[in-house]
């Protein structure tokens, strides 16, 4: 009998950003809970809507200014500690979200959770992209891994919130911070090299323009959307609705973007991005005309698919030392429209018109989408040209 052949094993690279992502995984439920909930219970917070506007955005708003730092930290330090020390302080921000009310005793838990966030996203995409090949499949495995603590936790949280208010889940979410400190443990503990700083403030390329606008249309209008839209409509259910809406994107994510990883690797990282960012601007038009739950299940879809496709594409274009600063910029981009999104949205939803709003997002996301295809195919053209 001929003997079979031996399962293939996980390399390091695969371990290490597999553990970077379950850490991420275990501390974000708490975040994105709140997303799901502060918009509907503003009142049993101790807050508006538009100051729920403002903490949502709070988080991603300090990063653009922390980036740097945690970066700089993160390079020195290592994985191991930068994310230990960022998943504890997600456990407390969890705790401080079940105890405290008002804006004031809010929003340090959101800028210190923006940090942690930034940490412990870097560690993802750094670790993902450690090696060149497989970078684009190993980061959609790595996503996968992030949505899963996200996906159980929303339809949890909407069903506490049913029974027994908004703030009983986090108490539970801040243990599984906790224990992401298992995860950590297994990190890498050596530092990363970096490159010797550059000239601080740079003009935005394409796919800064690009993280820019997925941020602010994705992450910040049509989640706060997704909340205060879906109250009118259902106003029973509503947080049922939405919390299985929003645990369907992360479950989306955990399908889907495995399969946009590979996809990038047949058709190109950067085509793949232009093309399902145009389908996503036209769902997002579909949304704000009032088709609320079809489209968003689509625009769910959609960003699971084009969540892999960012990272693969700035480690190919700034190899080297430089890439965790490059990853870092767009991160900064992206929490620059992300932070701006909620901020939006809690301002303009309750006096404008949602067609309006989305419609005008959905053709800057358009443009930005053209203009990053547009720079891709001029660069690769330098290079032929530099080449021959």
């Amino acid at each position: 009998m001929s003997r079979s052949a031996p399962a293939p094993q996980t390399s390091p690279t695969d371990l290490n950003s597999r553990h970077a992502a379950m850490a991420l995984g275990l501390s974000l439920p708490a975040d994105v809970v709140l997303y799901l909930l502060l918009p509907m219970y503003a009142r049993e917070f101790g807050v508006t809507l538009a100051e729920a506007g403002m903490l949502l955005a709070a988080n991603r708003l300090v990063r653009i200014a922390g980036y740097g730092f945690v970066a700089r930290f993160y390079a020195r330090n290592g994985d191991r500690l930068t994310c230990t020390i960022a998943v504890v302080a997600a456990a407390a921000c969890g705790l401080g979200y079940a105890t405290l009310s008002g804006f004031w005793a809010l929003l340090p838990l959101r800028l210190m959770w923006g940090l942690c966030f930034a940490a412990l996203n870097l560690s993802t995409q750094a670790l993902a992209t450690a090696d060149p090949v497989g970078a684009a499949r190993r980061n959609g495995r790595s996503r996968a891994f992030i949505a899963m603590g996200p996906v159980l936790a929303l339809p949890l949280g909407a069903l506490l919130a049913q029974w027994t208010g908004p703030r009983a889940i986090f108490g539970v979410l801040a243990v599984f911070s906790l224990l992401a400190c298992f995860v950590t443990r297994r990190l890498p503990s050596a530092p990363h090299p970096v490159a010797r700083p550059v000239k601080r403030f740079k003009l935005p390329n394409s796919l800064d323009g690009w993280s820019f606008m997925e941020g602010l249309a994705l992450d910040g209008l049509f989640i706060v959307g997704l909340s205060y839209l879906g109250k009118d409509l259902l106003p029973g259910g509503a947080v049922i609705v939405a919390g299985v809406l929003m645990a369907l994107r992360y479950l989306a994510e955990i399908l889907l973007s495995p399969v946009g990883g590979r996809m990038a690797e047949h058709f190109g990282a950067e085509r793949l991005l232009v093309s399902l960012s145009l389908v996503t601007a036209i769902a997002l038009m579909g949304f704000g005309l009032g088709w609320l739950w079809s489209c968003a299940a689509l625009i769910v879809v959609l960003r699971a698919l084009q969540l892999p496709l960012l990272p693969p594409i700035v480690a190919r274009r700034t190899p080297g030392p430089e890439r965790v600063q490059a990853l870092a910029a767009r991160s900064v981009w992206r929490d620059i429209g992300a932070g701006a999104g909620p901020l939006i949205a809690g301002l303009l939803l309750p006096v404008a018109s949602p067609p309006w709003i989305y419609g005008v997002a959905a053709l800057l996301l358009a443009l930005a989408a053209l203009a990053c295809g547009w720079g891709a195919s001029t660069q690769s053209t330098n290079i032929q040209q530099g080449s021959a």
